[in-house]
């Protein structure tokens, strides 16, 4: 009784020690670039949302659920934007969020970096991926992305995992670059 009871106010003690942060919009970017004819075709997307629990001393406690916004896919081309956001690709009409959940979040042993593993649900699809990341604070309040914290990492995914685009000139890798901006709630 006493261990259990011990157990439940660590965990407690826990959640209440992460700092809790809202994904914001300003200041964040989620970037992403893909070879068509072989050539790099850089992207972005905004409308970030979502929150994070997170305590570098403690990372394993935290969580991250975010989300973007997919009708905003942008390629500098009006012309391919639309394109990508019809049913062979991000289908925007049906899927109108993109999602990345953590499952684990861990420490890396070097000040600021972390380890990212989760689920990234594209088109109702989700695929484990894992990243490592890094944390800025703010000092003065303010962190180098706009937030009171900044996280930044970057992954490489497979395009058809999810369900996006068919056979084409387009590589089925991708990478995708992620700074995300984050005030307290």
């Amino acid at each position: 009784m006493k261990n259990t009871l011990f157990l439940l106010v660590a965990v407690l003690t826990t959640k209440l020690l992460a700092a809790q942060y809202k994904a914001v919009d300003q200041g964040s970017e989620v970037k992403f670039t893909v070879n068509n004819f072989g050539f790099a075709v850089n992207g972005s997307f905004t409308g970030l949302q979502g929150s994070i629990d997170f305590d570098p001393q403690n990372a394993a406690a935290g969580r991250f659920d975010v989300t973007i916004d997919a009708s905003t896919v942008n390629t500098d081309n009006s012309l391919r934007d639309s394109h990508l956001k019809n049913d062979g690709y991000f289908d925007v009409k049906n899927y109108p969020r993109i999602r990345l959940l953590s499952t684990r979040l861990a420490a890396t042993g070097k000040p600021g970096f972390y380890l990212f593993t989760g689920l990234l649900t594209i088109k109702d699809k989700s695929k484990e991926i894992s990243f490592p990341f890094t944390v800025v604070q703010g000092s003065g309040g303010a962190a180098p992305g706009g937030g009171d914290v900044t996280f930044k990492g970057a992954f490489t995914i497979n395009r058809k995992d999810f369900g996006v685009g068919g056979t084409s000139t387009i590589s089925n890798e991708l990478t995708v670059s992620l700074t995300v901006a984050a005030t307290n709630k």
